[in-house]
């Protein structure tokens, strides 16, 4: 007699469409609107801020490190964000942020290495900005998805937690410390 088997992976498919749906879902940039102290990243950025920061692969390996110089002004209602990227391995890298002002909490930027307008939002102590960034890795390009969260701590340091992600999946996350030249 059949005997209506199973087959083993059957349940792999709802685990994994399952894990995207709750990997996908993050906390709304409203949920810290009362924390203090308040970051406008205008203010912060202004004059001359240094960064320290890190990459790790999934496995939490750190792959790269490197510290950033900012030189941020604002022209106008557009915040400008030179920053320079000096990598321990002895690379360099630069990209140029212009950020316009769309409203009390709301933000819209672009970078030369970032396909189209970037819609950032902030509130309370904290910036979130999720945007496609192209990244050359082993002799080719592959856009990932950069999932951005700054948050300002009650010492003036800011610190910047990124998941570079890829249909879903973080392969790589990024951490940054900010301070600016007089702290």
């Amino acid at each position: 007699m059949y005997k209506n088997r199973r087959r083993p992976w059957t349940w792999l498919a709802p685990l994994a469409v399952l894990s995207l749906v709750i990997g996908c879902r993050s906390v709304d940039v409203e949920h810290y609107a009362g924390t203090t102290p308040r970051l406008d990243i205008a203010a912060y950025f202004s004059g001359e801020t240094r960064a320290w920061g890190m990459v790790q692969d999934y496995k939490g390996e750190v792959q790269r490190r490197f510290t950033v110089t900012i030189d941020g002004r604002l022209d106008g209602d557009t915040l400008i964000l030179d920053e320079r990227f000096a990598y321990a391995d002895g690379e360099a890298d630069r990209r140029v942020w212009r950020f316009e002002r769309a409203g009390e909490n709301r933000w819209r930027g672009r970078a030369d290495d970032v396909e189209g307008i970037v819609e950032a939002r902030q509130a309370g102590h904290v910036f979130h900005m999720r945007y496609p960034l192209q990244v050359h890795v082993e002799d080719r390009d592959i856009t990932f998805t950069m999932d951005d969260w700054m948050y300002l701590q009650p010492d003036g340091r800011l610190i910047n937690r990124t998941a570079m992600k890829k249909f879903g999946v973080t392969l790589a996350e990024i951490t940054i410390v900010f301070g600016t030249m007089d702290r």
